[in-house]
Formats: structure tokens, sequence, C-alpha cells
């Protein structure tokens, strides 16, 4: 059963919350709850997927970074 629950927001985020609604009278706890499951990963990354980040990340603190310019060039997409 639902509870009844009274949050204080500014009104800049009603407004966005209002502006996701998928129709006019879906409730703002509906809009809420779909928020945070999107924020929530039911499925962990995998340990090949953190050593791919782990060895970007090292690429971008040594530098070295290609503009998107230059890999389009490079697989002939220009």
């Amino acid at each position: 059963m639902a509870a009844t629950t009274t949050i204080c927001i500014d009104p800049r985020v009603k407004e966005k919350l209002t502006f996701l609604k998928r129709y006019p009278r879906e409730s703002y706890g509906s809009v809420i709850e779909r928020l945070a499951n999107m924020a929530i990963d039911e499925e962990p990354l995998s340990d090949e997927s953190i050593f791919g980040v782990e060895e970007a990340l090292e690429d971008i603190e040594q530098g070295s970074l290609h503009s998107e310019e230059e890999i389009m060039k490079e697989f002939d997409l220009l």
C-alpha cells in the first residue's frame, strides 16, 4: 500500500518533474520512481569493463587523446 509523504522541492525541480511526465495526469511519485529506477544499475560492470575504464582513465591522465576529427579521418568517415 502506498504511503503519502510531503517533501519540499525547489520550484525549478518541480518544473523539471512536470516536464518529465509521460502524460499530464501522471503522478510525481511515478516520475520519481522511474528516475530512481534509472539511477540504479542492477547489472554491475564486469571485471573486463572495469579494466577497460581504468585503461581509458590512464590514457586520459597521460594525455593520450585523439580528437573526433582525427578518429573520423583514421576510419575514413569524413
